[in-house]
């Protein structure tokens, strides 16, 4: 996949934000404000930062050689995916949607319920 497909994938989901906080580089996806996906835009080959659960993390890297510790994050909790032949396309969707699941249930009521406001707000 590339950097336009997943861009256009993360923002179809529901109170997902893009920014680049890191510099020109560096696209950032959010909810509630919280990081779920990190892609460097000026790499030759597309890969993605993911929030993963450590135990599954683990279990990925030992299975995918494209799936290594996270770069530049905390390494539990965090994948770097290269999307290259090796990975399935529906195994990174449904990697950036464990990531956004994870975030999304990290969040505090107030934060999920603020979320809603605004979303109804914006409808």
């Amino acid at each position: 996949m590339q950097v336009d497909e997943i861009r256009k994938y993360c923002l179809a989901k529901r109170y997902v934000t893009e920014d680049m906080p890191f510099g020109q580089d560096t696209l950032v996806f959010r909810i509630g404000g919280k990081m779920f996906l990190l892609t460097n835009l000026s790499s030759e080959v597309t890969s993605v930062n993911l929030k993963c659960d450590p135990v599954r993390a683990i279990e990925l890297r030992d299975q995918y050689e494209s799936i290594r510790p996270g770069y530049h994050m905390n390494k539990k909790h965090w994948n770097t995916v290269v999307s290259d032949d090796s990975i399935p396309r529906k195994l990174l969707l449904e990697l950036i949607d464990h990531s956004y699941e994870l975030v999304l249930k990290s969040l505090s009521n107030k934060d999920r319920q603020n979320l809603r406001t605004s979303d109804e707000q914006g409808s």
